[in-house]
């Protein structure tokens, strides 16, 4: 978890907007830090955690989640952390064995184009099927916040096969039922591969799957490398926008900060532009 990134945010583990959608992207860069951030800020806040690891292993997530000071494996024997380890998922369906006992979330698999309604089914179920919590050791049960499912990253299932409208139906019923229903949040990581001056005209590619997830989201992170290129001292920079509704439109606030990651944190400098847009 960051501390200058929460003050950034207006946000703590004890003081957090419940019903948000966050959208972390990146292009040409890497955001996968601000996963591990959330991560950590939601654990710390007492929430209970669906994590849906599409592009690496528990053991990735919990070595970093380590280094800030989050014990993964902990969470998950308390019951506060569900994690669906989507490689070896997706081994269980490509490569079945008769002793498989794994969920059926990565079923689509078996045919893209039917959409993700057997991960989407996984996530409601779990989330709206969750109890109190565990009983600790003097018998009290445990009591968590609410929920939060995160997803790293959205854009993996363009290359597996599944189309960009049926991603965004799955964003759409899990924010409806995690952020509306449930009052929880949702955070999800999406890629874009090429500039922003590309354009080859594919509208199945990550470029759509972006803009939809922006009209989706209340809270974006986009994480790029620097216009002047490489520096040693400043790894990028980020833009947040918040999006929130007014009368009977949406107003939109985006301040510009640059970054730089370290092996324990991440230090965020002051914003190189501000605006706000009706």
């Amino acid at each position: 978890m960051f501390t200058e990134l929460n003050s950034i945010l207006n946000t703590t583990p004890d003081s957090f907007t419940q019903g948000e959608f966050v959208l972390l992207s990146d292009r040409q860069s890497d955001a996968s830090f601000l996963i591990h951030h959330f991560l950590s800020l939601y654990l710390r806040a007492r929430c209970r955690v669906w994590f849906v690891g599409l592009v690496q292993s528990f053991n990735h997530y919990s070595a970093i989640s380590q280094r800030l000071g989050v014990s993964l494996s902990q969470a998950k024997e308390k019951g506060q952390l569900v994690f669906l380890e989507g490689l070896k998922e997706s081994l269980s369906v490509l490569i079945p064995q008769d002793t498989d006992t794994g969920s059926q979330a990565m079923d689509f698999l078996r045919d893209p184009a039917v959409g993700l309604k057997s991960l989407y089914e996984f996530v409601r179920s779990s989330v709206t099927g969750s109890g109190v919590g565990e009983r600790e050791a003097d018998g009290a049960e445990e009591e968590w916040g609410p929920p939060v499912l995160l997803v790293d990253d959205l854009s993996v299932l363009l290359s597996l096969g599944v189309s960009v409208g049926a991603v965004l139906d799955f964003s759409h019923y899990c924010r409806a039922t995690v952020c509306s229903q449930l009052q929880g949040n949702v955070v999800v990581l999406s890629r874009c591969d090429g500039g922003e001056e590309e354009d080859d005209g594919d509208d199945e590619g990550s470029e759509r799957l972006l803009k939809g997830l922006t009209h989706q989201c209340s809270l974006t992170l986009h994480v790029q490398g620097l216009p002047t290129g490489y520096c040693r001292d400043i790894h990028g920079q980020v833009e947040v926008c918040w999006r929130r509704r007014q009368g009977d439109g949406h107003h939109t606030q985006k301040k510009l900060f640059q970054y730089k990651v370290h092996d324990k944190g991440a230090s965020f400098f002051a914003p190189g532009t501000s605006s706000a847009v009706l």
